[in-house]
């Protein structure tokens, strides 16, 4: 079995919001990482040493890292002695008949494995760090690497380690969280941990890679689940008049009670995501985990149902979109229900939006606007996501205002 001290080359299939902290962390820890993406935009600009995503402190990472040699981006993979694969794994459509009309979409990772099949050799690790469907290490990277004649298992070894980091905290949870890694068998676990233990301060959990996939969508669909049921009681509370939060803070008062708390929905590429790949592959018992997926969704159109309630009562309404990101201060737009929701509300009130978004340079979609420009014109203030900028909107404030907060921060 290869000595896993010898590894010091690495390259990094996908410069997101992965693969970039990982690849400029690596390169930090003294590793050779080249960082392969598909666009020469990204290329370029993390070869200047500059960051094309928001994370805290990845900008001094990613600069350090470049400035000492140690990282280079580039379209086309190399030879490495570890192959990283960070591609999205988003859904598509199941079709008509399909139970949820979600389906996984394995193109990236069957795109990135394929093109990273011909710069594979004897004694190097390919690890799937992209959450992906059970059986996706097994059943699409082993495989392919079979039918191009590697000898998966013997001496290419291949395992499953999924990111289990929160975007604002991604630097800091890639070398302090626990990780779990599965490999296709004993050899390239045991090779898999010994490589993350090389740069991981928490405890590094083997297992195999079916269960490591596992893993992963077990943690996202249980918040999905907690988060459904908070989703679920403010919808009630709003038709009984009752401030859910209060609600929430006064039962969490309980010692065995910790309800999360509700929003307009639920986004990310993970949480909004991974449930659907459970329910893909065991649609018979999963009913629990789709019935969350369904509630969690169909809170973006209650919240557009309550705007056009309170709009009916102007002739032409002025609206302050107030987050378009997935979650509070970052720029991550994916799967963001706040995105969805200002979406629609743009076809429904053409012109009559103003949508800031303090993260954001600019939206192929929005001009944005200034958070003091888009309240002090509104006519009601819809606040979508908690950024910490938006904390400053104080009740007293907004007196002649309507106000929808759908995070509960305005006070």
């Amino acid at each position: 079995m290869k000595n896993v001290s010898e590894y010091q080359t690495i390259c990094v299939m996908g410069l997101g919001y992965i693969g970039l902290p990982t690849a400029s962390l690596l390169a930090t820890k003294g590793f050779s990482v080249t960082g392969i993406d598909v666009s020469q935009k990204v290329v370029d600009t993390i070869n200047k040493g500059e960051i094309h995503i928001v994370e805290p402190d990845l900008d001094i990472l990613v600069k350090s890292a470049v400035h000492s040699g140690n990282l280079t981006a580039s379209l086309e993979p190399v030879e490495a002695d570890v192959f990283i694969i960070a591609v999205p794994t988003p859904f598509k459509d199941g079709g008509p008949d399909h139970i949820s009309g979600k389906k996984p979409d394995l193109s990236y990772i069957e795109a990135a494995t394929k093109k990273i099949s011909p710069y594979v050799k004897p004694g190097n690790l390919v690890i799937l760090e992209s959450t992906s469907p059970v059986g996706t290490t097994d059943e699409v990277v082993s495989a392919i690497l079979k039918e191009d004649g590697h000898a998966v298992g013997e001496d290419v070894y291949v395992a499953h380690c999924p990111e289990r980091v929160l975007p604002g905290r991604i630097l800091i949870e890639l070398v302090e969280n626990d990780r779990v890694v599965g490999g296709i068998n004993e050899s390239s676990t045991a090779i898999t941990v010994e490589f993350y233990e090389r740069f991981v301060r928490g405890a590094v959990l083997a297992t195999t890679a079916k269960t490591a996939e596992m893993v992963k969508l077990t943690e996202n669909s249980s918040r999905d689940v907690q988060i459904a049921f908070a989703n679920e009681l403010s919808m009630i509370c709003e038709g009984e008049y009752i401030d859910t939060w209060e609600v929430i803070e006064l039962s969490n008062r309980h010692p065995r009670v910790n309800i999360l708390q509700p929003g307009p929905g639920v986004g990310g590429h993970c949480i909004a995501v991974d449930p659907w790949f459970i329910v893909d592959r065991s649609p018979e018992c999963s009913n629990l985990i789709r019935t969350a997926r369904e509630v969690n969704d169909s809170k973006p159109e209650w919240v557009i149902e309550r705007v056009r309630k309170c709009a009916d009562k102007f002739k032409n309404p002025i609206i302050a979109c107030l987050g378009l990101a997935f979650k509070a201060d970052v720029d991550d737009l994916r799967e963001s229900p706040a995105c969805d929701i200002v979406t629609e509300l743009s076809k429904l009130y053409s012109g009559q939006l103003l949508v800031c978004e303090p993260n954001l340079k600019e939206h192929h979609n929005f001009d944005l606007v200034s958070l003091d420009y888009a309240v002090k014109k509104a006519d009601i203030v819809l606040l979508l996501v908690d950024h910490k900028s938006f904390k400053s909107c104080k009740a007293a404030d907004l007196v002649e205002k309507i106000v929808i907060d759908t995070r509960g921060i305005i006070k």
